[in-house]
């Protein structure tokens, strides 16, 4: 029988900070049998208490949960019993309780002599420590193509979920930080005169550390120079590419961050920046054939394949260069006072990701009063809810958190900051349609007229409120923050002012800030007017900002129905499922050209929208899957029914759609 036990937290402070992963505790006695134990150290912290043996393999290459509650999202406690003498309690976020163990996952073993006096010979293994050599064992057959998400690269990087193998490994990022610094040394070569520089960043994941350790092992190992920023958000990247300090290495030629955005804990991925911008589809895809190639190279040893060369690694404190311009265009925008804020109380929910330095790197400074704000400690199993703007539970958190401390406005962020969204001091959202209308009265008063670009889901109603209320313009273009901020940045090249590119998810980017969706930056743009409105005498907290949405007309009934597309079903007759749904569409455009109840939009560049019952319908293909959104926005619940009936009808003939949910919608 294997079985073990943990050891107390204290005698564990020695350890580097950077073994922050799974802990594994070895006996070797004479006797037959070894013995094994798992244990998180941070789980030990928060609880004070020591945790017993569990049996067999049941190792997990990933970290416990420091503090989390009974009732938390992961689920109540597990217990596992493995004899009558141990178990093995906590609240691991787990499918059906089951641990695994990876063999892929890379060891190091630390003596324990010098802290236990016991007569058994023991050490600690930590899991998930970068190895000092790239392992490639098993992994040629790597799909780097599938790792493409849209503009990103996303993959899962720690195991323990069923069905879910790690495919953001050590080797497969090592490759793919070697192929961006090609990628760049490529588009650098004419007019370079110094050595490339990359600044790597990260969020607060839980892989976050060995994928930073990989991506510098894999820029380095080709000669180029890595600035690394450590806990970041995507934004502050980018604008290590355009800051011009020489004290912070800055401006980097190119950038690496680490994140997944709101994705779950397992999960992990890239952004890359120039100077430029985001890279796009086709540059990602042709960093992953790069990468491709050279892992390929690695795995077979091929001469010339290693990492040979070699460059240095610095570490910069970024964010404080970052936050202090932030800081500074508050106080520009209220008549360079030194606290423009001070008096307002606002709270901030960071969700446990990059996002708490908002607190005391950008409100504090300008005075803001922020007792109650919460999560701002970074935990990448988001013990709380998750850090997205979207979703219902974080909203309630944030609102609630306003409400409790009688604040003036809060504030909250996705994991990475690019993303935000905020709450008046009465509970309401400024979130989706009610963010873009705020911030479009914000831009349309500093540029009249001008266009503002939004994504395809967003409602008629703000529609009039921008064209007709506030006498912009509104432009409705595809899903996807990258296609909006892309359309902008057309418009704008052919002659047609665009100041403000935004989707309902939060993602906004405005033409003043080199069109990088900032989330820390679009709340900056809602403390400008704070502190402005504070200068010129107006009170009233953050009823200014109430006041400049006061006449947009929300949807009484709003929803989002998914409907799969089944890629082995015989009706795709061996075609794509893109394919296949946009005859879906064509089929719903023909239906809707013919149904005196619906009207076509006549301006549209996703998917099929039509009005009726006093609401609208869009049918659109996503992006990335083999799924068909349908959001139906109306007066009433009653009439979106009768819109998503019309849509059932018109798709019954499709046998490959998986209609369930559409059903039980309808069915109410």
């Amino acid at each position: 029988m294997i079985f073990g036990r943990v050891a107390d937290a204290k005698t564990r402070d020695h350890r580097p900070r950077f073994l922050r992963y799974t802990e594994l505790l070895v006996y070797d006695r004479p006797a037959r049998n070894q013995s094994v134990a798992t244990s998180s150290r941070s789980l030990a912290k928060g609880t004070g208490s020591k945790m017993e043996a569990i049996s067999g393999k049941v190792i997990q290459n990933m970290s416990v949960a420091k503090h989390y509650q009974k009732d938390r999202q992961f689920g109540k406690p597990h217990q596992m019993h493995v004899s009558n003498r141990h178990r093995i309690h906590g609240p691991f976020p787990l499918q059906g309780g089951k641990l695994r163990w990876h063999s892929t996952s890379s060891l190091r073993l630390f003596s324990m002599s010098k802290y236990d006096g016991t007569s058994v010979n023991r050490g600690h293994l930590f899991c998930n420590v970068a190895p000092s050599v790239p392992i490639v064992s098993g992994e040629q057959k790597v799909d780097f193509m599938k790792l493409q998400n849209g503009s990103d690269i996303r993959g899962v990087a720690v195991d323990g979920v069923e069905g879910e193998p790690v495919t953001l490994t050590e080797p497969v990022t090592e490759a793919i930080a070697s192929a961006f610094a090609a990628w760049l040394s490529d588009k650098k070569k004419n007019g370079r005169s110094h050595q490339l520089k990359i600044s790597v960043g990260h969020d607060s994941r839980i892989s976050a550390q060995k994928l930073q350790d990989a991506v510098t092992r894999g820029i380095t190992g080709v000669g180029v120079e890595v600035i690394q920023y450590g806990l970041a958000s995507t934004p502050a990247m980018f604008n290590s590419t355009l800051t011009p300090d020489d004290a912070a290495s800055c401006p980097v030629d190119g950038s690496i961050m680490i994140t997944a955005s709101h994705l779950p804990f397992n999960r992990n991925g890239f952004k890359f920046f120039t100077s430029e911008g985001g890279l796009g589809k086709p540059d990602i895809k042709d960093i992953l054939e790069r990468a491709a190639e050279i892992h390929k190279n690695r795995s077979a040893g091929a001469k010339g394949s290693g990492t040979s060369a070699s460059s240095s690694v610095k570490k910069v404190d970024y964010m404080s260069i970052y936050t202090s311009d932030l800081v500074k265009a508050v106080r520009k925008a209220a008549g360079n006072i030194e606290k423009p804020l001070e008096g307002f109380h606002i709270v901030v929910d960071a969700g446990n990701g990059a996002g708490g330095f908002f607190v005391a790197k950008v409100l504090e400074p300008l005075g803001a009063i922020t007792s109650g704000s919460q999560f701002l400690k970074p935990d990448g199993l988001f013990p709380n809810h998750i850090p997205n703007p979207e979703d219902k539970e974080a909203m309630k958190a944030i609102t609630q958190a306003v409400l409790n401390n009688k604040a003036d406005l809060g504030i909250i962020f996705d994991t990475d900051v690019d993303r935000s969204a905020a709450v008046d001091f009465t509970g309401k959202e400024f979130n989706r349609n009610r963010l873009i209308a705020l911030l479009s009265a914000i831009v349309l008063e500093e540029h009249p007229g001008t266009t503002i670009v939004t994504d395809s889901v967003t409602s008629d109603g703000l529609t009039t409120f921008i064209e007709q209320k506030l006498g912009g313009k509104h432009h409705r273009f595809k899903r996807g923050y990258k296609n909006v901020i892309d359309e902008a940045i057309r418009l704008n090249s052919i002659g047609e002012e665009s100041h403000l590119a935004i989707e309902t998810s939060g993602h906004g980017a405005l033409k003043e800030n080199h069109w990088l969706d900032d989330g820390a930056y679009l709340m900056v743009k809602l403390l400008n007017k704070l502190a402005s409105a504070r200068a010129s005498g107006v009170g009233g907290g953050s009823k200014v900002l109430n006041d400049l949405v006061d006449g947009l007309e929300e949807p009484g009934f709003a929803a989002e129905v998914r409907i799969k597309i089944n890629q082995n079903h015989p009706d795709l007759k061996g075609g794509s499922f893109w394919e296949y749904g946009e005859a879906v569409l064509q089929h719903l455009e023909n239906t809707v050209d013919s149904d005196p109840k619906l009207s076509k939009a006549p301006v549209n560049y996703e998917g099929v929208r039509a009005s009726g019952f006093g609401g609208w319908l869009l049918l659109r293909l996503s992006l990335h899957d083999p799924v068909l959104p349908l959001n139906l926005e109306a007066p009433s619940r009653e009439d979106a029914v009768k819109l998503g009936l019309l849509v059932l009808a018109a798709i019954a003939e499709f046998p490959a759609l998986d209609t369930s949910g559409l059903d039980k919608f309808v069915q109410g």
